[in-house]
C-alpha cells in the first residue's frame, strides 16, 4: 500500500510537470503581457497590412489575430498611445486614422471588421499614404515637437510593384521608426530599404504567417522599451533616432553628420548627386539649385538654360550687338550705317539721307555733306547755290536738266514746273499734283493721292479687296436685306441664315421650323383657356433664346491631372472646360464656377468667389499648368466636398437653395479610396457628374456620379467624343434639382383637356425659350 501510495503521488507530480512544461511552452508561443506593461508609453503607431493576393484569408485572419496580440499590451487613449490602420492591395485603404479611436475596444472591434481587399501589392504607395495623411495633425499626429514617437509597423509576404527605397527613406528621414516584417519568401533586400537601422532590431523575417505571433514578446519589449529621445537631452541638430535603450542622431536629406555625432552641415550635393544642371550647379541647405551663364536664364524645368541675351553668341556684328526678346540685332557706331548684310557698317551716303539743298553737286564727307558746282560755276556764300563765272543767261549757256522750264536767277538757274505740277526731290523732273484725276485710278470708292502715286480707300462700313481696287461691305447682314428669320451671320464678304436652338433652317435658306410640335403653344392655349387663372408658358420667339443656364448655379470641376493622361489629351479637357463655361452666364448672381486640378497632391485653381466673368475664367484654364503624377481622386473629392462649397470659397447658403454641381473628369484607375467622399458629397446635396476617358474604372466612376448613372455619368474611349459629351453635360445641367424653367398655376375645375394641353407643353422639346402670358 505504501508503495501504491508513493507510485500515486509520483504519477500526480509527473503529470503536474507536463501540463506546467505544455503551459509554459504555450506562453512562449502566444505570449500575452500584463495589460500594464505600456501602461504611460505615448506612441503614435501605424500598421500597414499587406492585403495583396498572395495573403490567404486564413493568413489575413492571422496578421489580425497578431495585430489584436499587439493591442493588449498598449494603453490606448487620446493622451498615451493613438493607433491607426492602413491596408493596402493596387490601392491603399485607410481602415482608421490615429484621431478615430479613443478606446482599446472600439480599435479591436475595426481590425476585426477588416476585409480583404485580394488586389495587386503597392507597398510604397501605402508608406507615401502614411508619410503624407496618416501621420498629418490633420489625422490626428501629434505635433513634432511633442516628441511623440512616430512608429509604422508594416507586414508584406511579396515583392512591392512599385519604388518603396526612397520613399522609405524620406519616411526615416522625417523621424519615423519603421518595423519591416516579412513572410515566406520576401526579399530581405528589400526588407531592408524599408526598416529602420539597424537591421536587426527593426527588420524581421518568418518562414509563413503561423509563425508571426513569436514576435509578439519581441515588439512587447521593442514598444514598451523608454525612447530616450523623449526622455534624454540628446542635443541632435535634426532628428533623434531611438535605439533599444539608446539613440542615435540623424540628419536631413541633403546634410551630413559632423563627427559630434549630433549636429549637421550641409553636404555637397552637387558633388555628390547627378544633378543634370546643364551649366551651373549651387548648393543650398539641403538641396542644390542650377543656375545658368549671363545672357541665359533657367528653363521651367529647373534644369536647362534658354537664352535671354543672344549677344552672347557668336553674332558676327561688326560694331555692336544689342539684344532683342528672342533674337538680336546689329548696330553701328554714331556716323556709321548698317550695310545690307546687317552685320558690317559704312560710312553713310549723307547726300543720298537727306535733302541736302545743292543746286548742283553733292559730295559726302565722313560725317556730313559738301555742295560743289560743275565746270563754270563758283558757290556762292549761301554754300548751297552756284553762280555762273561769265553768262548772265545761265539756262541756255548750260545743260540745266529741267524737265519743264528752267528760270534764270542772279547768279544761277532754278527749274519750275507747269501749273498742276510740282518739282520732285531731284530739283529736274516734276509730277502731277494731283495723281487721282491725271490717271484712270479705278478706285471703286475713293482715290488718295501718294506722293507722285495713288492708293485706293473705302468708305465707312467697308474694307478693301484684295484687288487694291473695288470695296466689299464689313457687315453684310446690316448693309443688306438678309430675310434670315432668326439669325444671320456673316460669312466673308456674304451671310448665312441660322435658327435659334430647337428649331432647323428650311430649304430656302431664310425662315425655321421647331425641330417639335411646340410651336405656337401659346396661340393654342390662349383659345381654349379663356377662363384660366394666369399661366406662365415657355416659348420660342424670333427675338432670342433663353436658356436654363442663365439662372443661379454653384459649379465646380475636378480635372484629372495624372502622368496617364498625357499633356496634349491635358489640353483637350481645357478645350472641353472652356465649352462648359460658354454656355454658362456667368456673374456672382447666376453661375458661379471653381475648378480643383489634381495628381498626387490637389491644386485649386481658382475657387467660386474668384472670377465673375467666362473671360476671366478661360484665361485662367489656358494658363493652367498640368501637374503629371499620380492619381488620388478620393483626396481631391474630398477637398471638392470639405472646401470648394465653403461659403468662405464662395458658395452660395443652402437657404438659398442655389443647385450645386460638381463635374469630375478622370482617365485611370484612382490610387485611393473615392466612394467614402464621393457619397458624402452627394449626400449633402451635390450632383456629381462624373466623366470617365480611356482605361477609367465603370465600377469607381458608378461611385463617383449621382443617381441615376445613365444621366450622370459620361465614358468615352477617347477625348476624341468630348465635344458629344460636353453637349450632353448641357443639357444635363439645365436638369440639376433646384433649376426651374417655369411655373403654371390653374384651376383643377379647368377640365381634362387643359391640364392635357398643359402636360402636353411641360414635356415639349422646345420649352427651354422666353415666356409667353395669357389673362383671361
Amino acid at each position: 500500500s505504501l508503495a501504491n501510495a508513493r507510485c500515486y503521488i509520483l504519477l500526480l507530480l509527473y503529470s503536474l510537470l507536463a501540463l506546467a512544461e505544455r503551459e509554459q511552452k504555450f506562453r512562449l508561443f502566444v505570449f500575452i503581457p500584463p495589460d500594464n506593461a505600456c501602461n504611460n508609453k505615448h506612441l503614435d503607431l501605424v500598421f500597414i497590412i499587406d492585403s495583396s493576393r498572395s495573403v490567404r484569408p486564413y493568413d489575413f485572419e492571422k496578421v489580425k489575430e497578431f495585430i489584436l496580440t499587439i493591442l493588449h499590451f498598449l494603453y490606448i487613449s487620446s493622451d498615451i498611445t493613438r493607433v491607426g490602420l492602413i491596408q493596402y492591395g493596387s490601392t491603399v485603404k485607410n481602415e482608421f486614422s490615429l484621431k478615430t479611436f479613443r478606446r482599446k475596444h472600439d480599435v479591436e472591434r475595426a481590425v476585426r471588421r477588416m476585409m480583404h481587399l485580394a488586389t495587386g501589392t503597392m507597398t510604397g504607395l501605402a508608406i507615401q499614404y502614411a508619410v503624407n495623411i496618416a501621420f498629418s495633425e490633420s489625422e490626428g499626429a501629434r505635433p513634432l515637437n511633442k516628441n511623440v514617437p512616430r512608429i509604422i509597423m508594416i507586414v508584406t509576404d511579396g515583392r512591392p510593384q512599385d519604388p518603396v527605397a526612397e520613399v522609405a527613406a524620406k519616411a526615416r528621414n522625417s523621424g519615423i521608426l519603421i518595423f519591416a516584417i516579412g513572410v515566406g519568401r520576401v526579399d530581405m533586400n528589400t526588407l531592408k530599404s524599408i526598416g529602420s537601422e539597424p537591421h536587426e532590431e527593426h527588420v524581421f523575417l518568418v518562414a509563413n504567417f503561423s509563425q508571426i505571433e513569436t514576435l509578439t514578446t519581441v515588439f512587447q519589449n521593442k514598444l514598451c522599451v523608454p525612447h530616450m529621445c523623449s526622455i534624454a537631452e540628446h542635443g541632435c541638430d535634426h532628428f533623434c533616432i531611438n535605439t533599444p535603450g539608446s539613440y542615435v542622431c540623424k540628419c536631413k536629406q541633403g546634410y551630413i553628420l559632423n563627427s559630434d555625432q549630433r549636429t549637421c552641415s550641409t553636404q555637397d550635393l552637387c558633388a555628390v548627386e547627378k544633378h543634370a544642371c546643364e551649366q551651373i550647379c549651387v548648393n543650398t541647405p539641403g538641396s542644390y539649385v542650377c543656375q545658368c551663364y549671363d545672357g541665359y536664364e533657367l528653363d521651367e524645368d529647373g534644369k536647362k538654360c534658354i537664352v535671354v541675351d543672344y549677344c552672347v553668341l557668336e553674332h558676327g556684328c561688326q560694331h555692336e550687338c544689342v539684344a532683342a526678346d528672342d533674337s538680336y540685332y546689329c548696330r553701328c557706331h554714331q556716323g556709321f550705317i548698317l550695310n545690307p548684310d546687317k552685320k558690317t557698317c559704312r560710312r553713310p551716303d549723307y547726300c543720298a539721307l537727306q535733302d541736302h539743298g545743292c543746286q548742283q553737286e553733292c559730295v559726302s564727307t565722313d560725317d556730313s555733306y559738301v555742295c560743289r558746282c560743275r565746270h563754270g560755276f563758283t558757290l556762292n556764300p549761301d554754300k548751297r547755290t552756284c553762280k555762273s563765272k561769265s553768262c548772265k543767261h545761265i539756262c541756255r549757256s548750260v545743260d540745266h536738266g529741267c524737265e519743264h522750264a528752267c528760270a534764270n536767277t542772279d547768279d544761277s538757274y532754278v527749274c519750275k514746273c507747269h501749273e498742276g505740277y510740282i518739282l520732285r526731290e531731284d530739283g529736274k523732273t516734276c509730277r502731277n499734283k494731283d495723281v487721282c484725276k491725271s490717271v484712270a485710278h479705278g478706285c471703286e470708292h475713293i482715290c488718295v493721292n501718294k506722293e507722285d502715286s495713288y492708293i485706293c480707300r473705302c468708305r465707312d462700313g467697308f474694307v478693301l479687296r484684295e484687288d487694291g481696287k473695288t470695296c466689299r461691305s464689313k457687315d453684310p447682314c446690316k448693309s443688306t436685306e438678309h430675310d434670315c428669320e432668326h439669325i444671320c451671320v456673316n460669312n466673308n464678304s456674304s451671310y448665312i441664315c441660322k435658327c435659334h436652338e430647337g428649331f432647323m433652317l428650311e430649304e430656302n435658306g431664310k425662315t425655321c421650323r421647331c425641330k417639335s410640335p411646340c410651336l405656337n403653344l401659346c396661340t393654342h392655349l390662349s383659345v381654349l383657356l379663356d377662363q384660366s387663372p394666369e399661366i406662365s408658358i415657355p416659348f420660342r420667339t424670333k427675338s432670342g433664346v433663353a436658356s436654363c443656364t442663365e439662372g443661379p448655379i454653384d459649379l465646380v470641376f475636378v480635372i484629372d491631372g495624372s502622368k496617364s493622361l498625357g499633356e496634349d489629351n491635358f489640353e483637350i479637357v481645357k478645350t472641353f472646360v472652356t465649352g462648359i463655361l460658354d454656355s454658362l452666364l456667368i456673374s456672382p448672381k447666376a453661375a458661379r464656377v471653381g475648378l480643383l486640378q489634381y495628381s498626387t497632391q490637389v491644386r485649386t485653381e481658382f475657387t467660386l468667389r474668384q472670377f465673375s466673368t467666362a473671360k476671366e475664367m478661360k484665361k485662367a484654364v489656358s494658363k493652367m499648368k498640368y501637374m503629371g503624377k499620380g492619381s488620388m481622386t478620393g483626396l481631391a473629392l474630398k477637398q471638392m466636398f470639405e472646401r470648394s462649397f465653403t461659403q468662405a470659397e464662395g458658395a452660395r447658403p443652402f437657404s438659398t437653395r442655389v443647385p450645386r454641381v460638381s463635374i469630375v473628369v478622370t482617365d485611370g484607375r484612382a490610387q485611393d479610396e473615392v466612394s467614402e467622399w464621393a457619397n458624402k458629397a452627394k449626400q449633402n446635396g451635390i450632383t456629381i457628374y462624373a466623366i470617365g476617358i480611356g482605361k477609367a474604372i465603370e465600377e469607381e466612376l458608378l461611385e463617383i456620379a449621382s443617381d441615376p448613372p445613365d444621366k450622370n455619368l459620361f465614358y468615352a474611349e477617347d477625348l476624341s467624343t468630348m465635344e458629344e459629351i460636353s453637349e450632353k453635360l448641357k443639357t444635363r445641367i439645365c436638369e440639376v434639382p433646384g433649376k426651374k424653367l417655369l411655373h403654371v398655376t390653374e384651376d383643377c375645375s379647368m377640365g381634362t383637356l387643359k391640364t392635357y394641353l398643359i402636360s402636353f407643353a411641360l414635356n415639349c422639346s422646345c420649352l427651354n425659350f422666353n415666356h409667353c402670358r395669357y389673362r383671361p
